[in-house]
C-alpha cells in the first residue's frame, strides 16, 4: 500500500482529523466517499472520509465511525494508505516516492553513490535521499542531474555537477 498522509491530530469536538499530507494530489485523493486504510493493532482497515475541507492547504477530514475528539485523538500519528492499484497513472517522468525507494544511485561513469531512502519535497521540487554508507547525500531530483530513472530496475543514473555529492552529504 501507498502512503497518502499521517494523521496528525484531532480537530474540533466532533471526531474530525488534521492530516498531514504525503500526496500531490490531495484534491483527488480526499474527498468524501474515499476509502483509507489504517493499521491499528496489527490489523489493517479501512476508514471512509465522510467530510472534508481544507484549511491553509492541508485537509480537515472525518472519517466515518469517528464521532468524538477521543475517537479522533485516539488515531493521531497513524499512517493512511490506498492500495497502489488505485493509485492514478502519472505522466511521463514523473513517479511515486515508493517507486524511487530502494533504487540504486551511480553516476553516468559507474561510480555507485548508495540507495535512495527517502524522497523530499514536492512535486514543484523534490530531491532523493541517498543512503551513502551511513551517511545521507541530497540529489536534486531533476532532469538534468538523474538523466535516467528505471524504477522498474531500481537504478538511477546522476549526472552531479562537480562538487554536489559532497556539498550536499549529511550525518
Amino acid at each position: 500500500m501507498a502512503l497518502v498522509g499521517r494523521i496528525a491530530r484531532a480537530h474540533g469536538l466532533r471526531g474530525q482529523v488534521i492530516l498531514n499530507l504525503e500526496t500531490d494530489f490531495p484534491e483527488e485523493r480526499f474527498q468524501p466517499g474515499a476509502e483509507l486504510f489504517i493499521e491499528r493493532k496489527g490489523r489493517v482497515e479501512p476508514l471512509t472520509i465522510s467530510s472534508v475541507r481544507f484549511h491553509r492547504e492541508r485537509p480537515i477530514v472525518g472519517l466515518g465511525g469517528v464521532e468524538t475528539v477521543d475517537d479522533a485523538e485516539a488515531l493521531a500519528g497513524h499512517e493512511l494508505r490506498v492500495p497502489v492499484e488505485r493509485l492514478a497513472a502519472l505522466p511521463p517522468g514523473t513517479y511515486y516516492r515508493h517507486d524511487l525507494i530502494g533504487c540504486r544511485v551511480e553516476t553516468t561513469t559507474g561510480a555507485a553513490i548508495g540507495v535512495v531512502s527517502d524522497v523530499e519535497g514536492t512535486l514543484a521540487g523534490s530531491r532523493l535521499v541517498v543512503d551513502r554508507g551511513g551517511r545521507e547525500v541530497l540529489i536534486p531530483l531533476a532532469a538534468k542531474i538523474c538523466p535516467e530513472i528505471d524504477p522498474a530496475g531500481k537504478r538511477i543514473v546522476i549526472d552531479p555537477p562537480e562538487g554536489l555529492v559532497d556539498l550536499n552529504l549529511r550525518d
